[in-house]
């Protein structure tokens, strides 16, 4: 099965360089038509330029394809809005946003000023925001849309020095989540990659031949799965290095100890058959959750 994305339209956050280039360009060579967003600052999210976004469009156009820049800063969601209509006024509708736009600012918590938090989940979290709200309305109007957000490894699993960045990616799961249940009906697909990629913001963290194997390239098969026609939908996918990988969300089966004055006690004694992952699910969504410890106090209650 071949993928290609001949008369669908593309947005790319984050695209003047490292992975968001690697997508547009992907996308771009299967035949979308993509808006290069890129605010142009450095690694940190100071200065911009939409010179960088420019470059990419500039090399999409050398190689046949159809693009546009665009150096909106995704925290600003009337500039925001204008991107979108930007594309749509060009060419007509949005198939496909790939929120890929994020900064660092890494220090341990204990050092990390506040400022610097609430930046970094502006960028990340608010700006897919912005850029999703944008889209969304088209995408219910023409029953279709492929949403992709970056997730990370430091936010599923955390990563010392990153608690700004870890809650921020974890916060883009959570989005996901609810997203894909909500956009199901209009045929609306929302997925999260979580890439290990070589680009500005691992440069200096990782050996050179590691940062060889670790080509953003590599990641990019893994969103145009994500963009296609045939999409998944509330699947996290992990990739690099050629790897790939599916991240869950689970549910342990747990006990049921009802509620007592020494019901804490009682739990801390069984807290390893809680933590027993034997028979753990996936829920569906969050009334899963819900409906298990329901079902267990009902069963203990007639038994």
């Amino acid at each position: 099965m071949s993928i290609d994305f001949k008369g669908r339209v593309a947005i790319v956050t984050g695209a003047g360089g490292g992975l968001g280039k690697q997508h547009a360009l992907a996308l771009a060579a299967r035949g979308a038509k993509v808006l290069v967003n890129d605010l142009g600052g450095d690694v940190h999210g100071v200065g911009g330029s939409v010179s960088a976004a420019q470059a990419v469009v500039d090399e999409i156009r050398a190689a046949g394809g159809e693009a546009m820049a665009n150096g909106a800063s995704v925290t600003d969601f009337e500039a925001v809005q204008a991107m979108v209509q930007q594309a749509v006024d060009a060419w007509g509708r949005v198939d496909i946003l790939v929120n890929n736009a994020g900064i660092l600012r890494d220090k341990s918590f204990a050092k990390m000023a506040l400022a610097d938090f609430k930046l970094v989940m502006d960028v990340h979290v608010m700006g897919a925001v912005h850029c999703t709200k944008a889209v969304w309305p088209l995408m219910q109007a023409q029953n279709y849309g492929r949403v992709v957000m970056t997730t990370s490894s430091s936010g599923l699993y955390g990563n010392f020095g990153q608690a700004n960045y870890g809650a921020a990616k974890m916060a883009l799961a959570g989005l996901m989540q609810t997203l894909s249940i909500e956009g199901e009906k209009n045929n609306i697909r929302v997925n999260c990659l979580a890439p290990t990629a070589a680009t500005r913001m691992t440069e200096g963290l990782m050996p050179e031949a590691v940062l060889k194997a670790l080509e953003p390239s590599a990641v990019v098969p893994a969103m145009l799965v994500m963009a296609s026609e045939e999409a998944p939908n509330r699947t996290i996918i992990c990739a690099g290095a050629g790897s790939f990988e599916v991240a869950h969300i689970t549910l342990t089966q747990g006990v049921h100890l009802g509620l007592g004055p020494d019901t804490a006690e009682h739990l801390a004694a069984a807290l390893a058959q809680v933590t027993d992952r034997h028979g753990e699910m996936v829920p569906r969504s969050g009334s899963e959750q819900g409906a298990l410890e329901v079902g267990k106090a009902l069963a203990a209650h007639q038994g």
